[in-house]
């Protein structure tokens, strides 16, 4: 908003999720240390508040940093939710599994990958020059190519929560209802061969949407879960994200988020600051009040 960017991360769970961290984002033209820096606007860093000891930082590494400085609370988070804009980032999703943690992450459609039977070999050494080193036959192929070629027949139903409308779900209300296609797979990319222990790359779980009335998957997310994780367990945590898109609708619409129009550090920490703690109370509130049978331990 107002040309400012900001990371946020939210705990969550089925039943309520707050915001417990934020990072502005400061492009590399606002840092004097960045070949794409730009005078002009490192002159303003002074009158903005800009710590001298701040830079630009990419995204998924300052979704990072909050993930560690969770953990460092004592709060041990058992899986990392993210949209394509970090789950496309091979190096946050290494960052994840360098640090323990599981992942659900949304893909775009054009990710590469080779299928989990895929298996490398090694051309005919001649004896001259330097050695082959194994290499898959095929090309790694997107992602989308993959669901495609596993075809609907692959596809399963999967009912995952209770929405907003009426309908015929225990409580009154409609149930979300989808298909899904879960595929092992092996994600591609140079930053993944260099971090594979062997030529083999490492498996990980395909998950796509297919709706019934579609005529090609809609949605993708990738996840290093264990293998044995039910497809229902999958979708239930994929589709989870959901409350971070609520948390950021009630945050705008009903405690003025978007309304910030300062153009300094501290002022814009000190507002989502408070909107994340008027947040929070506004949470806490609604599970206070609900039913015993719905309201967390």
């Amino acid at each position: 908003t107002n040309c400012q960017v900001g990371v946020s991360l939210h705990l969550a769970s089925d039943h309520a999720s707050a915001a417990v961290g934020w990072r502005l984002f400061l492009p590399g033209t606002w840092d004097p240390a960045s070949p794409k820096a730009d005078p002009d606007k490192v002159a303003r860093r002074t009158a903005c508040g800009i710590p001298e000891d701040v830079g630009h930082v990419e995204k998924w590494q300052l979704a990072l940093d909050m993930a560690d400085e969770v953990r460092s609370w004592g709060i041990e988070v058992p899986l990392a939710i993210a949209d394509a804009g970090y789950g496309d980032a091979a190096a946050f999703r290494l960052g994840l599994t360098a640090r323990g943690l599981h992942y659900m992450v949304g893909i775009s459609t054009t990710m590469s990958a080779q299928r989990a039977d895929a298996v490398p070999v090694c051309e005919p050494y001649s004896g001259t020059g330097r050695p082959p080193v194994p290499k898959y036959p095929d090309p790694a192929r997107s992602v989308k190519e993959l669901v495609t070629e596993a075809g609907r027949k692959a596809a399963r139903p999967v009912q995952w929560r209770e929405g907003s409308r009426p309908g015929t779900g225990r409580s009154g209300f409609k149930r979300m209802y989808s298909r899904f296609v879960a595929l092992r797979i092996r994600p591609a990319g140079r930053e993944i061969r260099q971090a594979a222990d062997g030529p083999e790359l490492p498996e990980c779980r395909l998950l796509a949407e297919w709706p019934a009335g579609e005529p090609e998957p809609v949605q993708f997310w990738l996840s290093d879960l264990p293998a044995e994780t039910p497809l229902t367990t999958l979708v239930r945590l994929a589709k989870l994200r959901w409350r971070i898109e609520h948390d950021y609708r009630e945050m705008k619409q009903a405690l003025g988020l978007a309304h910030f129009e300062g153009r300094t550090w501290n002022g814009w920490h000190h507002h989502v600051t408070l909107v994340s703690v008027a947040h929070a109370f506004c949470t806490l509130q609604r599970l206070a009040r609900a039913p015993k049978d719905t309201a967390p331990a």
